[in-house]
């Protein structure tokens, strides 16, 4: 049995949160009755129909995106930019996006219509590990990078230990590229993070998510994920190797 928004959203119609609203405005029936409370559970056998439309199950899809800069990690955008919905017009099931990234941050991003599968890797005790490549003004030295390694207080909270290293360096430009990997997905997390020591990022790409990269794909471009990557993705996050 489970909540009938969590069935609604799953079935790629609206987010959980907008089923609620529909609920509660007597836009949903079960069976031809109609529902306003948010307690009520549903085994997934009843007819349900939400604003005059029965609901039918998606099957469920999952992408792997390169997310360019400029682009919002959302599925609308209220300032009428560019979304990362905007590059799957062409999908009839309604994605989302697994977490996001930030405006000016390009990188890897999931897509898919799966609830229970973003929830899954975004829950934060599922260490699901990604990596970041940070161009930075100035150099850190090996005392800096401990201190991130260790983690840093951002936003009043301290970060979980996170792997850094320092792929190049230009002395005469005053400029730095870092990889640095984290197990968290904080609200601007790798930005603050080089800011609480200091340092300023001018770019930054995610490059990595658990074992998933961007091979083979352009800013923009996307691709399928394989039955074996979604498994492994699940297993990773569910029994992960960064668990203690």
């Amino acid at each position: 049995m489970e909540r009938l928004q969590k069935v609604i959203a799953n079935a790629g119609i609206t987010s959980r949160r907008k089923a609620e609203k529909l609920i509660q405005e007597g836009k949903v029936t079960v069976n031809g009755k109609v529902v306003t409370e948010l307690g009520v559970k549903v085994s997934g056998t009843e007819r349900i129909e939400v604003e005059g439309i029965q609901l039918t199950k998606e099957e469920h899809r999952y992408f792997l995106f390169y997310k360019p800069r400029g682009t919002v990690s959302a599925v609308t955008d209220d300032k009428g930019r560019t979304t990362v919905a905007d590059y799957f017009t062409d999908i009839p099931e309604r994605l989302y996006p697994v977490g996001r990234l930030d405006y000016d941050t390009s990188g890897l991003l999931l897509m898919t219509n799966d609830g229970d599968f973003a929830n899954l890797l975004m829950h934060p005790k599922n260490e699901v590990s990604k990596t970041y490549i940070a161009r930075i003004k100035g150099i850190p030295e090996r005392e800096v990078i401990r201190e991130l390694e260790r983690g840093v207080v951002i936003d009043g909270r301290k970060t979980a230990p996170a792997k850094v290293k320092v792929r190049s360096s230009d002395k005469a430009k005053n400029k730095a590229i870092v990889e640095i990997t984290i197990h968290e997905g904080r609200n601007r997390q790798v930005r603050k993070m080089f800011e609480a020591v200091g340092f300023e990022v001018q770019k930054l790409s995610r490059e990595e998510y658990s074992f998933l990269n961007l091979r083979g794909l352009n800013a923009g471009e996307r691709r399928e994920l394989s039955h074996h990557e979604v498994k492994q993705l699940k297993t990773e996050a569910r029994f992960g190797k960064n668990k203690k």
